[in-house]
């Protein structure tokens, strides 16, 4: 088991930064690619972001790709996301997400998930 919690949501004015953590918690977490989706009210979970175990590979959605930025630390067992030029678009509970194996985009693809952190962005 892997046990995951986000932190690091809240509110910002569109154009803005927030820095989500997930911190991992069980097995070694070094094994596990690490990946960040989200949910807007209404609407499916889509994914944000993967990185592979050794930081090597990374993988953006094209909404986010150029302003959001993955990285992970696995002396520390956390996985973050740098979130910049921020849009109001951006507005949604965020998920960490662990998987053995490649870095996939597919939700149910992931094993392990954390209870998820809201960011909202305003205007």
């Amino acid at each position: 088991q892997v046990q995951l919690v986000e932190s690091g949501g809240g509110l910002v004015q569109a154009g803005g930064s927030l820095r989500l953590s997930c911190a991992a918690a069980g097995r070694t977490f070094s094994n596990y690619v690490m990946g960040w989706f989200r949910q807007a009210p209404g609407k499916e979970r889509d994914f944000v972001a993967a990185i592979s175990w050794s930081s090597s590979t990374t993988y953006y959605a094209n909404s986010v790709k150029g302003r959001f930025t993955i990285s992970r630390d696995n002396a520390k067992n956390t996985a973050d996301l740098q979130m910049n030029s921020l849009l109001l678009e951006d507005t949604a509970v965020y998920y960490c997400a662990a998987r053995r194996g490649g870095i996939v985009t597919t939700m149910t693809l992931y094993d392990y998930w954390g209870r998820g952190t809201q960011v909202t962005v305003s205007s």
